[in-house]
């Protein structure tokens, strides 16, 4: 269901390769098909439960000595603060681990492996709709310098872009020779330009993304 919904959703315009953002519906569909299916996590309902749910082992992990079967009253704590959950619903889901009829401590795929299905879940990076979003934002900021720099003579311009906008960034004395002026003269040159792109990227409601 993951796949359909990515495909659906999907926009070959916005210039973002279908397997990066199916990846993340695919795991959105395995977290949603879980929360619906398993009877622990059914006893979290709420946002913060159901991240106790899925940060619980991540966080023992980190702060617990696994060769014990159950964690310390300092551990237990540590955890209900960081998650900001009661220490009574860490009590109760290490409990729930601790039962014999976790489906989801069973290892995924090849019986050599060691990752489970809580540990493929525990995931904090960005959904699909903030990475298309923050890819849309990307290519809105350029489009509006690209306009914002019709507002600047040629020389500014490629003052501008020799300083800023290439891969290999160029020196106020190396354009200075280029350009047969002194390096202070492109200096000048730098600051009017900044300026006026200042200006007109404010009226956008974008700043510090090149002139600051």
């Amino acid at each position: 269901t993951g796949l359909l919904e990515a495909a659906n959703r999907f926009d070959p315009e916005r210039n973002v390769r279908f397997s990066t953002y199916a990846t993340w519906w695919i795991m959105a569909g395995m977290q949603e098909y879980i929360v619906r299916n398993s009877s622990i996590v059914r006893i979290g309902t709420t946002p913060a439960q159901k991240s106790l749910f899925f940060n619980l082992r991540k966080l023992r992990a980190k702060i617990a000595d696994n060769s014990r079967s159950r964690m310390t009253e300092d551990e237990r704590q540590t955890i209900a603060k960081e998650l900001s959950v009661p220490l009574a619903a860490v009590e109760r889901m290490e409990s729930h681990f601790s039962r014999p009829d976790q489906s989801l401590n069973a290892t995924v795929g090849e019986s050599d492996s060691s990752d489970t299905f809580v540990d493929l879940l525990a995931d904090d990076s960005p959904t699909p709709e903030a990475i298309v979003s923050d890819l849309i934002d990307s290519e809105t900021r350029s489009q509006w310098i690209a306009e914002a720099m019709e507002h600047l003579t040629s020389r500014e311009r490629e003052v501008i872009t020799r300083r800023f906008l290439e891969d290999d960034k160029t020196t106020l004395a190396e354009i200075g020779e280029a350009f047969g002026v002194t390096k202070e003269r492109i200096r000048q040159i730098e600051g009017k330009a900044l300026s006026k792109l200042k200006m007109a990227l404010a009226d956008r409601g974008v700043e510090g993304t090149l002139v600051n």
